[in-house]
């Protein structure tokens, strides 16, 4: 057998590198070709909705290519009676721009499943296509059923409060939507006339008469309820509702009133002032009248007098006084020696723990005309004095 020539060597060598060098470039563009996918995809891509719903789904694009792509969005298929189309910037949309790199939310898939759709689960293609072989494909699942994914509700952790009349009530509430899509809730109560319900969300200060809640999301509400003025104690039930297109979520509070508090401080004849003269003691009579209608225990009485008078009752608690009952009360008040002529400001208060009623006075501090008379006659004793004086020796 003859020996291969040196030639023939080196070319079998530079065929060698060939076919090497080939297949380093074939496996060099099926990479290049990996390298500049795309990829479609949704964060949910499995939901259940109930027949005649529409649901929304938001698509993400990766784009690997290195450079932007248009590129056409296609449904590859859809249950029959299905209505579907692609959304981007409120705007329906069949072709879009895809960026070098991830793109999250660039587009929405909008689909509407019939009212007469049986409960199942169906699917629906799309496919986003870049050209040059540049696609993929997304499959969607949705599950039909007539079963809800969760009842919604409105609560309070405590429905029930008490407290006087006139006071203002509130209730920290939840309204929680469990549906599968966002929910916009009217606001309403069947408050008696007279009464006063408001409803402010939570961390605001403006009332409202509705609030929108995203699917599996929840908002606080405050509710404040007023009842009259001339309301009786007594429990009273008020129902709350929040109300949207598919549901209606009642939320039963209760009031109790104990009664309305109050008592007032006056005269027999309503007049709040009186005369009185300086280091002597005025008796002045006071009527304390409950005039709220809960009887009312403890109530103690005291002055707030200027510097150096003095006052004191000849009663200065009542253990008890009846709703819309009266007691009448005297004070003994005595300004100063010092006083000079002119009004001055006496304040009385009764009150308990609860309420407290006050009078203000004016008291006019008087001379005493006996002085004054006492003053004529010693002038006049004077004068007739010197008048006999000068008689018995004027004619000497």
């Amino acid at each position: 057998m003859k020996k291969a020539s040196v030639s023939q060597n080196r070319f079998a060598a530079f065929a060698a590198a060939a076919v090497t060098a080939g297949a380093l470039l074939i496996a060099g563009s099926f990479t290049a070709l990996a390298a500049g996918g795309l990829d479609m995809s949704t964060y949910y891509p499995g939901i259940s909705v109930k027949p005649g719903e529409s649901v929304n789904f938001s698509l993400n694009f990766e784009n690997q290519s290195g450079g932007g792509r248009d590129t056409s969005l296609t449904i590859e298929s859809i249950p029959d009676g299905w209505d579907g189309y692609f959304k981007g910037n409120s705007n329906s949309v069949n072709r879009i721009h895809i960026n070098s790199g991830d793109n999250e939310g660039l587009a929405t898939f909008s689909l509407t499943v019939p009212a007469e759709t049986p409960s199942g689960t169906y699917q629906a293609v799309l496919l986003a296509d870049a050209g040059e072989g540049v696609s993929d494909s997304l499959t969607l699942d949705i599950t039909v059923s007539e079963a809800e994914n969760g009842q919604s509700n409105f609560s309070s952790e405590y429905p029930e409060q008490e407290g006087a009349s006139g006071t203002s009530f509130k209730f920290d509430t939840t309204l929680v939507n469990n549906r599968s899509r966002e929910q916009s809730y009217s606001l309403s109560s069947n408050a008696p006339d007279g009464w006063q319900v408001s409803f402010t969300p939570s961390g605001q200060t403006t009332h409202v008469a509705s609030v929108s809640v995203d699917s599996g999301g929840s908002q606080g509400i405050s509710v404040e309820i007023t009842p009259p003025e001339t309301i009786t104690k007594g429990e009273y039930s008020i129902s709350c509702s929040a109300v949207s297109a598919t549901e209606t979520l009642p939320l039963d509070l209760k009031v109790t009133v104990t009664g309305s508090y109050k008592v007032e401080l006056s005269t027999p004849s309503g007049l709040l002032s009186f005369d009185a003269y300086a280091n002597d003691e005025k008796a002045v009579t006071l009527t304390v009248t409950n005039s709220g209608n809960v009887d009312l225990e403890n109530l103690n009485l005291s002055s707030s007098l200027p510097s150096g008078w003095e006052a004191r009752f000849d009663e200065s608690a009542i253990d008890l006084l009846e709703a819309g009952a009266s007691r009448e009360i005297t004070a003994y008040v005595k300004p100063s020696g010092d006083s000079m002529t002119g009004d001055y400001a006496a304040v009385f208060t009764v009150k308990n723990d609860i309420t407290s009623g006050t009078a203000d006075f004016r008291v006019s501090v008087k001379t005493r005309t006996t002085w004054g008379i006492l003053a004529v006659v010693i002038i006049v004793v004077l004068i007739g004095g010197l008048g006999m004086i000068f008689k018995k020796y004027g004619r000497r």
